[in-house]
């Protein structure tokens, strides 16, 4: 089976990613690019995915649009690229879940959410066998130190272990199934008092 893996380069696509390989199906990256402050889609360091792809061995499709047509863009995606399944990296986020349920349905083929509510589990799994940076804040608590932070090392009270709700991205630069571990030789870090967002330089 063909499956479309939502891919975002963050630590739950990457983990989605690998738990579509281990189902045996022919797995194509589908990357976002939206308006900033999307809703539904990752933003900070999009065009990386493509280093993290070549280190999987995967096929990535990119879809540019705008926040208005992301929804209808990725659906015209999905359709040229044959899909017959779609992965998301959701854990809790009802409002992305249901969104990408319903292209699902218009589209006739499944959606897999294999992360759902298993954030326990996942938060250990993903602190000891992936190497993975903090590239975006955007909640009480966390601040422009947590930029570029390993994400082993994050511990803020009163946000969610995984970053829900737009509280933050990360970006992968290693796992178990990369060929090759991506060097990161710094960061660009952008502060607006509220929130931020760390671009990679390799």
């Amino acid at each position: 089976m063909k499956a479309a893996c939502l891919f975002s380069g963050g630590k739950d696509s990457v983990y989605a990613t690998f738990w579509g390989i281990f189902q045996g199906w022919e797995i194509i990256l589908v990357s976002v690019e939206s308006e900033e402050y999307s809703m539904m889609f990752h933003h900070p360091n999009i065009n990386k995915t493509k280093l993290q792809a070549k280190e999987m061995g995967l096929e990535i499709k990119f879809v540019e649009t705008d926040g208005k047509k992301e929804l209808e863009d990725l659906k015209k995606k999905l359709v040229e690229i044959g899909a017959e399944a779609i992965i998301t990296g959701a854990i809790a986020s009802e409002y992305q879940k249901q969104r990408i349920e319903k292209i699902g349905e218009e589209l006739g083929i499944p959606v897999y959410s294999p992360l759902w509510h298993k954030e326990d589990v996942l938060i250990k799994e993903i602190k000891e066998y992936f190497e993975t940076y903090v590239t975006a804040v955007s909640a009480e608590g966390l601040n422009e130190k947590h930029l570029g932070m390993d994400f082993k090392e994050l511990n803020v009270q009163g946000i969610h272990k995984m970053l829900e709700g737009g509280e933050g991205e990360t970006f992968v630069a290693n796992a178990p199934f990369f060929k090759n571990r991506i060097a990161i030789k710094k960061w660009k870090k952008k502060w607006d008092g509220v929130r931020g967002v760390a671009e990679i330089e390799v």
